[in-house]
């Protein structure tokens, strides 16, 4: 039966509607196939002067809920108070990052073991709390004491303690900061622990001692040599709305070193017992993640509290710890697929595991891995000249002119088959692929922040899992 001819062009522009909705609502996620059956997907280049409206859809409603921005784009509610540094200089600070995670365990301690847990090394290392400072680029605000005064904080994985530079804090030696110094006179709820607290007892531990007042001191040395030191105390901290976390621990810092930006402190999301995650594991349930946005022009957000549905939206693998070294969460990978096609690398070169870290930028692999993953992309970016590395990143490519490219699909595939395709943003760093060497097959690798774009990464401390759920911001 034939239908009347204006009714079979108002069928036909419908048709043609919805076929248009199905590909806009596509796009970002597009993989186009080449002639060989390689997948790839397409870059676009250069990232936008204004902060975008694009959603983040976090997985939670029981949790509490905070916006995440690059601190360095126009998103971030930091101020850009200095010239942005250059990829140079970010992949140098990223290395003596990665240098003090991977000093933290050797080839005995890195192997898992037959509890699958990452083992500290034997050897001596140096005391420090902290990773390297210069290389965190994600913030958030929240509001400490009462009344609450907003500060915007970096979060860092690979963190125990949190802190803020409080009144008294005169600049030099503590840095310049946008917000107003938090002042621990003007907060009601505001309190030093004492020299005899528990809670001092476990800094001391590491190194802590006692002020004047007999109150509780801190000091944390940061991987790339830069300090805090103040008291160690506790108040009120405000996340959002009315999800309030009471006798909130944090450093008071009165006292500084080799800080460069204009944050107010530092969000620990480590798993150690001072850090925001295991201080409210009562109320949250030991669990957080987090979504890093695809570029400094789109923001992401940290969620405390597990997900709605459980994991079921999640890729997931078992999370390795280290009962020595509890701050980092790590995971071990299987394999690594290249424009679709694994690499079939032996499950031996992976046995050091991976530390998945918030903080460090550019993931490091096992040398036989890296030099698989390095030979595969660049066989599928011939179109593209071959360019002379970048510091430490030595599989680059000359995009003069370019302001799409078409680069293979990247997949990591970890213990347990769980494989995480990694979005467009999460392949190259500039002009070349965001992945370097670990010098060898015997170091603990690292999975970066590049990597984790667009993805909410799930920590399910209790539950020992880690997740991966694609697209959430």
């Amino acid at each position: 039966m034939s239908l009347p001819r204006k009714q079979e062009t108002a069928m036909a522009s419908v048709s043609t509607v919805l076929v248009l909705l199905l590909l806009c609502s596509c796009c970002h996620s597009l993989v186009a196939h080449a002639g060989n059956g390689e997948r790839h997907k397409v870059l676009e280049l250069n990232s936008k002067a204004v902060c975008s409206e694009r959603n983040a859809i976090p997985s939670s409603s029981g949790g509490t809920t905070v916006p995440l921005n690059h601190r360095h784009g126009p998103c971030s509610p930091v101020p850009s108070g200095k010239k942005r540094p250059t990829h140079e200089e970010l992949l140098k600070r990223d290395q003596l990052r990665a240098e003090h995670i991977q000093r933290k365990f050797s080839r005995n301690a890195a192997a898992v073991d037959g509890a699958g847990e990452l083992q500290q090394s034997k050897a001596s290392v140096p005391t420090k709390l902290g990773s390297s400072l210069d290389t965190l680029e994600y913030v958030i605000s929240v509001k400490l004491g009462s009344p609450g005064v907003t500060q915007t904080v970096s979060i860092d994985t690979g963190s125990d303690v949190s802190w803020v530079q409080c009144n008294p804090c005169p600049a030099p030696p503590c840095h310049a900061q946008a917000d107003p110094l938090f002042d621990p006179a003007a907060s009601s709820t505001y309190a030093a622990f004492s020299c005899g607290a528990a809670e001092c007892a476990q800094l001391e531990q590491q190194g802590n001692g006692c002020g004047a007042n007999s109150e509780c001191q801190y000091g944390v040395q940061y991987g790339d040599g830069s300090t805090t030191n103040g008291t160690y105390s506790h108040d009120t901290l405000t996340l959002s709305g009315a999800d309030v976390v009471k006798s909130f621990q944090f450093g008071c810092s009165h006292t500084e070193s080799g800080f460069s930006d204009q944050t107010d402190g530092l969000m620990g999301l480590g798993g150690g017992a001072q850090s925001l995650v295991s201080q409210t594991a009562a109320k949250y349930g030991n669990s957080f993640s987090y979504c890093l946005p695809p570029t400094s022009d789109s923001s992401g957000f940290l969620t405390l509290g597990g997900p709605s549905g459980g994991a079921s939206g999640f890729v997931t693998t078992r999370m390795l710890r280290s009962r020595r070294v509890p701050t980092f969460y790590g995971a071990r990978l299987q394999d690594i697929a290249v424009g679709g096609k694994q690499l079939g690398l032996p499950p031996s070169v992976f046995a050091a595991g991976s530390v998945v870290d918030s903080g460090t930028i550019i993931t490091r692999l096992p040398q036989t891995a890296y030099s698989a993953l390095s030979s595969a992309f660049r066989a599928g970016m011939k179109q593209y000249r071959s360019a002379p590395p970048r510091s430490i990143l030595d599989t680059c490519f000359d995009f003069t002119g370019q302001t799409n490219i078409s680069i293979p699909t990247v997949e990591l595939v970890f213990s347990g088959g769980a494989t995480v395709d990694l979005d467009a943003n999460g392949i190259m760093f500039g002009s070349c692929l965001a992945f370097t060497s670990t010098g060898d097959d015997r170091t603990t690798g690292i999975i970066g922040n590049v990597q984790q774009r667009t993805f909410e990464v799930l920590y399910d401390v209790g539950n020992s899992v880690l997740g991966f759920r694609s697209g959430a911001c």
